[in-house]
């Protein structure tokens, strides 16, 4: 960690999907770190032993990586995919002020809603078909390498992204996250990648959040690195 953290600089805080692990953003910190800003990627940790619900060790694991930095700096909570639900969660947990809330290509909370209910929403067919699969015993996500060929073609980088994969069952997508009163209590931008999320940019963009649009793909982070943290950065400085 730079000792520019205790000088008060606001870091970025990039959270991976639980669904994935910490090195979706590996590109993207060490681009920030070339820049001279401070980043921090928490590894989003779960344990099969804990009774606390995903969220709660979700929220948690990133409440351990902030201590790194000091309880005054500002940071920028930025989401990717399955983790934008947990930043009211996140928020509660960490000491830290928070400047700006980051969607990219991510779903949006909603108070008490389960990951399923939120693709109710997107998608009532698709989803009621998903459930069905995961009360027949399925997990999510289980894509090969040859599956993300095509929205990442370098397969080094795809390999290291399928080999940190988190199925997750049932359990995970039925849970309830909670989001407090009067979130959200800093301005939020949504980044949208993909088609997938068209629903979650309409409903950024309802709610009157900066929103953007890139036609690239959802791990456009692992294929254009540079182009992601100038549309991070560009973003949440147009805020202040």
């Amino acid at each position: 960690m730079t000792h520019s953290m205790v000088d008060r600089h606001p870091a970025y805080i990039l959270v991976h999907s639980p669904l994935v692990g910490g090195s979706t953003w590996t590109l993207v910190a060490e681009e920030m770190r070339l820049r001279g800003l401070d980043m921090l990627v928490p590894i989003l940790n779960d344990s099969p032993e804990s009774t606390e619900p995903f969220w709660k060790q979700h929220a948690d694991s990133v409440l351990s990586a902030v201590t790194t930095i000091h309880k005054n700096v500002p940071v920028m909570l930025v989401a990717h995919s399955g983790a934008g639900p947990l930043l009211p969660a996140i928020r509660d947990a960490i000491p830290n002020p928070v400047r700006a809330y980051v969607f990219v290509d991510a779903g949006v909370p909603r108070d008490g809603a389960t990951r399923l209910d939120l693709m109710k929403s997107e998608d009532l067919n698709w989803a009621n078909e998903f459930q069905q699969f995961l009360e027949n015993g399925g997990t999510f996500p289980n894509w090969s390498s040859d599956d993300l060929a095509a929205i990442i073609p370098d397969e080094k980088t795809r390999d290291q992204l399928v080999a940190e994969l988190r199925p997750r069952g049932l359990d995970f997508f039925s849970e309830p996250i909670p989001v407090f009163a009067g979130w959200p209590d800093a301005p939020c931008v949504y980044i949208q990648l993909s088609e997938a999320y068209d629903w979650d940019a309409a409903q950024a963009n309802e709610w009157g959040w900066s929103t953007y649009k890139v036609e690239a793909g959802h791990f456009h982070m692992l294929v254009d690195p540079e182009e992601v943290t100038r549309l991070i950065v560009n973003a949440v400085n147009k805020l202040h």
